[in-house]
């Protein structure tokens, strides 16, 4: 993915950007498995709230504004490949619910990204 902001090596795991980690992880995985419909508690309005809300966070702070641009990238491939797995490939429902939720958690993120760049490209 994206590359995250600098840490250094002495507190890798003890500081703010371990959670951070931790917390977007969290996110990919309940974002897939919510769009893949297996468990129907994880398909109702607040977890998509938490979810949009983790996504901003991450965006914000985890990951770097300066790699908006491959991030990006990397988001519209997976909104092709979403879209492919779900119309032409036929690989199953589970997959493409997964890459959807995955997708659609990953938009959060890249507009924080996008608001982070330019405001420290013309405000900072």
């Amino acid at each position: 993915m994206a590359t995250k902001k600098a840490q250094s090596k002495a507190s890798a795991g003890n500081d703010m950007s371990g959670m951070l980690k931790w917390l977007y992880v969290a996110g990919v995985i309940v974002a897939g498995v919510a769009g893949m419909g297996v468990l129907p508690f994880l398909s109702n309005e607040i977890v998509g709230w938490l979810l949009l809300l983790i996504g901003l966070v991450a965006g914000f702070f985890y990951f770097d504004s300066a790699d908006v641009m491959n991030f990006g990238l990397r988001y519209l491939i997976l909104g092709a490949v979403a879209a492919a797995s779900a119309n032409f490939l036929g690989i199953g429902s589970f997959v493409s619910g997964f890459l959807n939720g995955f997708y659609a958690f990953l938009g959060p993120v890249v507009l924080a990204q996008i608001v982070m760049y330019f405001a420290k490209k013309y405000f900072m």
